[in-house]
């Protein structure tokens, strides 16, 4: 396994924070901006036995234990989910129950984590560096959670540091707001962002055209390219759910489909008030639509959100969302009358 080098925006924000002293950092912003690739270079510097002005070396044997996700002062909080997604190891007990299926992987940071957290946060250091602690989505902790953290970044012991990275800050309690240091991730100019999806092998249209689909955002153009988007299906995208075509979003996950469609709806409205589309062209978006019935649909798919992680059936859910769709995308303005 080989270190990918961090974006050039990332790098330039390690650089500074790494040359302010704290216990805690709480690195926020919308999703996509690079969080969690900010939160390593962090404790990659903080444990790196060589580190200089511009972070890791990537060489030591600290960055080497890191990289092959063994080092032993080194918490990596996350929900279950993505922590297997990131090829990051779940404590033997987590990882033996979901083997035997007696449970699925969880989508929050579960206590039983965070308490193996806390009690990391009071050992020694094994490596005589000190210790860091890396919570990535933090919001994905619940009250219950965040609480059995809060005590921890109030009297932190002396030699470890958190990171705290997350994509809605908002959602985290105020008191652990108040107790870290906070940093907006910095939005990277577009030239910059192209060269470097470019760089995690999105080429061309690819590249601009899934840039745009996630609002700017360069992890999330590669999340996209990773989960079987081009620019070709995207701009496809708006027609196939005017005609109706459920098998098009087949393979789609529920959230992948309201959070596609939630940009669809944004940009049909823009079209229709006169504003500029942010996530698709103009040119690829349906000629119907009426305000009333995207307003509606704006809605509609605001209450699906709340349940696209746990749908009561799946496959119902794709045939509503995309029924939906159909209806408001060809839809037609009532005429109005004047007296």
């Amino acid at each position: 396994m080989s270190a990918t080098a961090p974006a050039p925006w990332i790098t330039s924000q390690a650089r500074q924070l790494l040359g302010q002293r704290g216990h805690a950092w709480l690195l926020a912003g919308p999703s996509g901006l690079g969080q969690y690739s900010l939160a390593m270079a962090l404790v990659r510097a903080w444990l790196c036995e060589q580190r200089s002005v511009d972070g890791a070396c990537g060489t030591c044997g600290s960055c080497h234990a890191i990289e092959v996700r063994t080092h032993a002062d080194l918490c990596v909080l996350m929900p279950e989910t993505s922590m297997l997604e990131l090829a990051w190891p779940l404590a033997e007990r987590a990882q033996s129950e979901i083997d035997e299926k007696k449970r699925k992987a969880s989508k929050e940071i579960r206590i039983e984590a965070m308490r193996d957290a806390v009690e990391f946060s009071q050992r020694t250091s094994a490596r005589g560096r000190g210790k860091a602690v890396l919570i990535f989505p933090a919001e994905r902790m619940n009250a219950i959670t965040a609480n059995a953290l809060l005590k921890t970044l109030e009297e932190p012991p002396g030699d470890v540091r958190f990171v705290l990275a997350s994509g809605a800050s908002h959602l985290l309690l105020p008191t652990i707001r108040s107790r870290c240091l906070g940093h907006r991730m910095v939005w990277p100019e577009h030239e910059a962002a192209i060269a470097w999806v470019g760089l995690q092998g999105l080429a061309g249209d690819d590249a601009t055209v899934l840039l745009r689909a996630a609002g700017g955002r360069p992890d999330d153009a590669v999340a996209l390219a990773r989960s079987g988007r081009t620019a070709r299906s995207w701009r496809q995208f708006p027609a196939a759910m005017a005609r109706g075509d459920v098998e098009w979003v087949k393979d789609w996950s529920a959230a992948q489909i309201v959070d596609a469609l939630q940009k669809l709806c944004h940009d049909m409205a823009a079209a229709l008030t006169g504003a500029t589309p942010r996530f698709f062209e103009s040119t690829d978006l349906p000629a119907s639509g009426s305000v009333a019935a995207l307003t509606a649909w704006s809605n509609a798919l605001g209450k699906a959100m709340r349940t696209v992680e746990h749908p009561f059936n799946p496959g119902l859910m794709q045939e509503a969302l995309v029924s939906q769709a159909q209806s408001a995308l060809n839809s037609t303005p009532q005429p109005s009358f004047s007296v």
